[in-house]
């Protein structure tokens, strides 16, 4: 049997919820529990069955309670005292509907204490996980729950295994996903994505005795997790362990529950970035899908005081998936791997000397990432961008080390016959092979590139330019070597607006301000910030000369009187007028006053270049110098240089539109043109 023919009968359920009243948003917490049951019950039968079958008929009814609950116990799945000593399930449940309440509550009170816990089955206060008690006491008021026990009791999940119970899961948790997602961002990973990391890990590792640990650290209800174990499992005899914490309290719960039924399966509860339940485990592969864009400012203060060391960077607070991907690597063992899901943003948000690109940066040093693959868009199931497999590894080939490919996957798709919310396509089976034999070749193809990883480096070269007026002469060149401004001791300053004489202010109009400082910041302050020597031309007079800019020959002037100088006019060369005005406190010589002071400066300008980095220093700084000697005619001095890194798809695997031939275009214009003239006569007749 496909055990898929449950998927519509599941979902199903929910036209009993909407015929309630019972909001669409609402019903995958309806649904949550239910499923949960019904995994949970089928299992534990099929458990209870196969031990009757190995310990025989008769041994197994003359078995002490006792030691039965012992050996239940020992198999660490749970039990239920309702099922195993009543011999009923949940069918025979509904089908007395005057006792069906109490048998229910019997039912649910008669799991183990754990099992309970994730349920919710008791839960008043704090974590209620799947909260049953709170969804069955909203049935009850609603009178359906009965009627809701009776279509989830006809759900007969025994005669699957683990892996089939799992893949139902998937389908059903990604229509949850659609309608209930919270948080933007979250995405469920649809199963032919958890496919394809499978089929990149599994090119990555070998047949061996030895345990392989596989770590989610945002494993949500499990399905990328177990997904990738099942496919794994089924391509190696090699044993594997599953390890996962997720802080959504349903989701936990159902991962939980399906980590029991599997061999020695570890899933915790809480948040990853602040509270590690694995603080002291390494592991040889990790996934994960983090959610996108989304702030961790509510827990800002933990990781700023965040002691492991695994942050090396923290990047914007809008945005915490470079804070899973810092954490993932620092759970890798010696030789580990992973496949990280992510959104374009961790690729290239983020100036050089940002902690986004200082993230990339140091993942690109310590050789950690071995390629990047683009996904097509519409692949996700509530969000069309485009998503990247970053794929890090700690024991590349010989050929790979200090390399990094980029493989463009964004073609490599099949359309679906029926769209799922957002999602339009699939990578198929056919494609996901054709992407991991092009990773594992490790060559340039037509839609894969090897780079040496220095090729993502840039510098990001700050100067400081000095400004020339249209002869080429800075006012810098008038200053004395120790001087890096002339002082003015003005006795007028005008704007054309507004004339000042006084530049030390002590008295003021005490009909329209309150004191010196609120004539200060209501009037002088404003004024002064307002000026601007170029927009509105400002002349400072002093005793000797009359000072301005001179907006055509970009220069300062300096006018002096006639009978001081031959040229009464100079040419200062390209500077700035700066006017600046404080309030200063009283003193022991002298009463709290506005001061307003005037000085000529250079113009100088900060600029940034952003020149392509060479991993020789010498050979670096020789490119910066030809950059220079090429685009910039202006003086400069260097500032400090900043190595960013950023990896762009967009620039690599650019294809500029193919330009139709002249002569096409020009042969349709003709044939419009005659077309209309036709049109035209067919009006005048």
């Amino acid at each position: 049997m496909d055990i898929l023919q449950y998927e519509s009968k599941i979902w199903a359920t929910a036209d009993l919820l909407r015929g309630s009243g019972i909001k669409e948003s609402e019903w995958p917490s309806f649904m949550m529990p239910f499923f949960a049951l019904a995994m949970i019950e089928s299992r534990l039968i099929r458990m209870f069955d196969e031990l009757k079958a190995d310990i025989g008929e008769a041994a197994f009814n003359g078995i002490d309670k006792n030691d039965l609950y012992d050996m239940i116990r020992d198999k660490g799945q749970g039990y239920n005292i309702f099922i195993f000593e009543k011999n009923q399930s949940l069918t025979d449940i509904c089908k007395n509907d005057k006792s069906f309440e109490i048998d229910f509550d019997a039912y649910l009170k008669g799991f183990d204490g754990e099992t309970k816990d994730l349920l919710g089955v008791e839960a008043s206060e704090g974590e209620k996980f799947l909260d049953i008690k709170g969804v069955v006491t909203k049935l009850k008021a609603k009178k359906v729950l009965l009627g809701y026990t009776k279509l989830w009791a006809e759900i007969d999940l025994k005669p699957f295994n683990n892996s089939e119970i799992t893949t139902l899961e998937e389908h059903i948790k990604r229509k949850w996903a659609d309608i209930s997602a919270e948080t933007a961002g979250e995405q469920f990973t649809p199963d032919d994505v958890i496919a394809l990391i499978a089929e990149i890990i599994a090119s990555k590792i070998e047949e061996s005795d030895t345990l392989l640990k596989i770590y989610d650290c945002t494993c949500g209800g499990g399905n990328m997790l177990f997904g990738v174990e099942d496919r794994i499992n089924q391509k190696f005899k090699r044993l594997t362990q599953t390890f996962g914490q997720d802080w959504n309290d349903a989701l936990y719960a159902l991962a939980k529950i399906e980590s029991r039924f599997r061999p020695d399966s570890k899933i915790e509860h809480g948040n990853t970035l602040v509270d590690d339940k694995f603080y002291n485990e390494e592991f040889d592969v990790v996934i994960a899908n983090p959610p996108y864009g989304v702030s961790w400012k509510g827990y800002e203060k933990d990781i700023t005081h965040d002691k492991t060391g695994r942050f090396k960077f923290l990047p914007s607070i809008s945005d915490g998936q470079l804070l899973f991907m810092q954490h993932l690597i620092s759970k890798l063992d010696s030789v580990g791997m992973g496949v990280v899901v992510h959104n374009g943003s961790t690729l290239f948000s983020g100036d050089a000397g940002s902690a986004e690109s200082n993230i990339r940066k140091w993942m690109l040093d310590s050789d950690i990432v071995e390629a990047v693959i683009q996904l097509p868009t519409d692949e996700f199931f509530n969000t069309g961008i485009y998503t990247y497999l970053w794929i890090l590894n700690k024991n590349k080939q010989p050929h790979h080390k200090d390399k990094v490919m980029l493989i463009n996957a964004s073609d490599k798709f099949k359309p679906l016959k029926k769209s799922k919310g957002s999602k339009r396509k699939e990578v198929d089976a056919a494609s996901r092979l054709e992407i991991v034999d092009t990773l594992t070749t490790y060559q340039d193809n037509d839609y894969a590139r090897v780079f040496d990883k220095e090729y993502f480096y840039f510098n990001k070269q700050a100067i400081m330019l000095t400004n020339v007026d249209e002869h080429g002469n800075s006012f810098a060149a008038q200053l004395p070597a120790t001087k890096t401004s002339e002082k003015l001791t003005p006795t007028k300053l005008s704007n054309g607006e507004r004339d000042i004489t006084e530049f030390t202010i002590t008295t003021f109009d005490p009909q329209q301000y309150s004191s010196l400082a609120d004539y200060f910041e209501q009037d002088i302050k404003p004024y002064i910030a307002s000026l601007d020597y170029k927009e509105q031309p400002v002349v400072v007079t002093t005793s000797e000369a009359r000072y301005w800019f001179d907006n055509e020959q970009e220069t300062l002037i300096k006018e002096t009187q006639k009978s001081l100088r031959p040229e009464p006019v100079e040419r200062l060369g390209c500077g700035k007028i700066v006017v600046k005005s404080a309030l200063k406190n009283a003193s022991k010589t002298q009463p709290q006053r506005i001061e307003i002071n005037v000085e000529l400066t250079p113009d100088y300008q900060k600029d940034y270049e952003i020149i392509p980095f060479h991993r020789d220093e010498t050979a670096n700084q020789a490119a910066i110098e030809a950059f220079m000697a090429k685009y910039i005619s202006k003086q400069f001095a260097y500032l400090d240089n900043v190595v960013g890194v950023e990896l762009n798809f967009n620039k690599i695997f650019y294809q500029p539109e193919k330009l139709r031939d002249v002569g096409v275009i020009l042969g349709e214009i003709a044939a419009l043109d005659q077309e209309l003239k036709m049109l035209d006569e067919t009006i005048l007749l």
